[in-house]
């Protein structure tokens, strides 16, 4: 029989407690503590990776929003076509502008690169990166919680099989003094001796059995324990350390793509920003200047000197030779000082009209002015601030020059693309004419005959354009050799220059016709338009008015009045300064409206503006 000592079972069982304390503590706190660590650190890398992505996101779109406010302002200050604004990028400084809104327009691509590159080498990349390194992160994880489950599950073996051995060990002890006890006792039978001897045996045979079952177990544990903490956790942790390796390089690969993006476009955003300093220093402040010059040159010469009218003896203002008006009523009586002179008042005030006009009715002279007069009431209603006539004879001679030039070769251009797409026409109609299954060639007829009615209507127009063309530069023209034998003249005689002070004459508001200019510079007489104007009916009174003050009317068209003078209003102040009175059938004229005070008649006032409307 084999007996145990109850202190060398005591020792071994003390011996495993500590053993299974240490393991407890080492796996518990080394493995179950690390691997909690690493799947935070791991989850935080990550997070960091997916929060650049997400930065690099918010980039690209600040990006392509910048590009867009770019192109949509160089979109908005581009010129507009068919527009004013196109005529005026003939001027250096405002191509320069315009090429600038073209850089920035180029500057704009740039920024959308920037986006589109950003968008495919580190968005596109990185979040398929993130994907794939979630899957291996997910199956190092679960090889580790495997690993760390088997190992578990061989420590629960070892404790089970440790436990039986020790209860084993415990009911062996038990029944060894049970047995010593029965022994030693005189009074206890032979027979129940024995039987204690029996069970002490099988105890200790049990104990046996529990302690060669434990010790393979708890080999087979310390191999598995080997593997696991010198092998496959190693093993687990290396890969995942090298994951997390990877992951770092390449955010940092990622942050030297995210500049390197920036730094592959700054050579051609450079090359923009050179442009702009070009397109600036190309700006030739001369060339504007003359350009301004050649747009806006009338044609006209400048007035001469004002010639010295003597008042200290008296006579009577007579009209200056070279003024725009001549005397075309001899045998008639002159007016008063300040009253209307015999020759044409133009552009103030009207000629006398002969007692039967005075008597005829306004409505019937109207009507007879409006039927047999047109060309008048064109020129009146342009003077208002109608519509241009369509030869531009409102405008200056040179600017008129321009626009007529201007509009033949509108025309020419015209006529060209009617004369292409009829040339397009009658090759397509040859087609169809050789190969009648791709059309009919009778359907283009219609559209052909329409185009060449379109192209000879234009070429009348041209004609009619280049007429009036042909006729300005005839006079400017003839204006030059005016101005080269004027010079001669001057030379020899200079009394007569101070005449020419006279050639012009403004109306209140300051407006100025061709016509007058041309009166002017080629002296040519008074013609039956000048009848025509003062044919008209004299203009009916719209009120009255008193002189404030006393007014020396030394002007041709104005009138001379006496304060405290009662007249009649026939024209009001049209914001020029000037108000038009009658003093009696003879006398009418301009005198500055500060110094009237205006009683208007409201009833005459519309009639008047009735009539004026008509």
């Amino acid at each position: 029989m084999i007996t145990f000592p109850l202190a060398v079972v005591k020792g071994l069982l003390s011996t495993l407690g500590e053993r299974r304390f240490l393991l407890e503590e080492f796996s518990v706190g080394c493995e179950e503590d690390q691997f909690d660590n690493l799947e935070k650190h791991t989850q935080w890398g990550i997070d960091v990776l997916e929060k650049f992505i997400k930065f690099v996101k918010e980039r690209t779109e600040i990006e392509l929003s910048y590009a867009k406010q770019l192109r949509n302002l160089s979109k908005k200050y581009q010129p507009k076509k068919n527009s004013k604004e196109e005529e005026e990028y003939r001027y250096t400084s405002a191509r320069a502008f315009l090429a600038t809104l073209n850089e920035m327009n180029d500057y704009a691509g740039q920024h959308e690169v920037i986006s589109e590159n950003m968008t495919s080498l580190i968005t596109g990349e990185l979040t398929r990166y993130v994907q794939e390194l979630k899957q291996e992160r997910k199956s190092h994880f679960h090889d580790g919680r495997k690993a760390q489950q088997h190992i578990e599950t061989c420590w629960k073996q070892l404790e089970a099989s440790k436990r039986r051995f020790e209860r084993d060990c415990k009911e062996a002890d038990r029944a060894q003094q049970y047995f010593e006890k029965m022994d030693a006792d005189i009074n206890v039978t032979k027979a129940d001796v024995e039987k204690a001897r029996q069970q002490a045996q099988l105890r200790h045979q049990m104990a046996e059995d529990s302690k060669a079952e434990y010790s393979s177990t708890l080999q087979k544990f310390n191999s598995e324990q080997h593997d696991h903490y010198y092998t496959h956790i190693p093993h687990i942790f290396q890969k995942i350390q090298e994951m997390e390796e990877r992951r770092i390089v390449r955010i940092g690969e990622s942050m030297k793509t995210f500049a390197e993006v920036d730094r592959q476009v700054i050579p051609i955003i450079g090359k923009c920003l050179d442009e702009i300093t070009k397109a600036a220093e190309s700006i030739d402040h001369k060339n504007d200047s003359q350009l301004v010059i050649e747009a806006f040159k009338s044609g006209f010469e400048p007035p001469g000197d004002v010639d010295f009218e003597d008042f200290t003896q008296p006579m009577k203002r007579t009209v200056s030779e070279s003024s725009l008006s001549n005397s075309r009523a001899d045998g008639k009586s002159e007016p008063k000082f300040g009253g209307k002179s015999k020759g044409k008042l133009w552009p103030f005030i009207k000629k006398n009209k002969s007692p039967k006009q005075q008597k005829e009715p306004l409505s019937h002279r109207f009507n007879e002015f409006m039927t047999s007069k047109p060309k008048i009431h064109c020129f009146r209603s342009l003077k208002r601030g109608g519509a241009g006539p369509e030869d531009f004879s409102n405008l200056p001679p040179e600017q008129r020059r321009k626009k007529l030039q201007q509009k033949v070769d509108e025309l020419n251009r015209d006529i060209q693309k009617e004369m292409d797409q009829r040339d397009a026409l009658t090759k397509m109609k040859d087609v169809y004419i050789k190969n009648p299954q791709m059309g009919d060639a009778a359907s283009v007829d219609h559209r052909l005959a329409e185009l060449g009615q379109n192209i000879e209507k234009l070429r009348l127009e041209v004609q009619k354009f280049e007429g009036w063309l042909a006729e300005v530069e005839g006079r400017l023209s003839m204006r030059s050799e005016a101005r080269r034998q004027s010079g001669l003249y001057e030379a020899q005689n200079p009394s007569a220059v101070n005449s020419c002070a006279q050639d012009r004459e403004s109306s209140p508001d300051g407006s100025y016709t061709e016509e007058q200019s041309q009166e002017t510079e080629m002296k040519v007489p008074a013609t039956d338009f000048d009848d025509e104007f003062d044919d008209e009916e004299p203009l009916p009174t719209i009120g009255t008015c008193k002189a404030l003050y006393t007014f020396e009317g030394q002007n041709e068209g104005t009138i001379s009045v006496a304060e405290g003078e009662m007249l009649y209003v026939i024209e009001e102040d049209k914001g020029d300064g000037w108000t038009r009175i009658r003093r009696n059938e003879d006398e009418e004229g301009y005198v500055p409206t500060s110094y009237v005070e205006v009683y208007l008649d409201k009833n005459a006032k519309d009639v008047y503006k009735s009539l004026e409307k008509i």
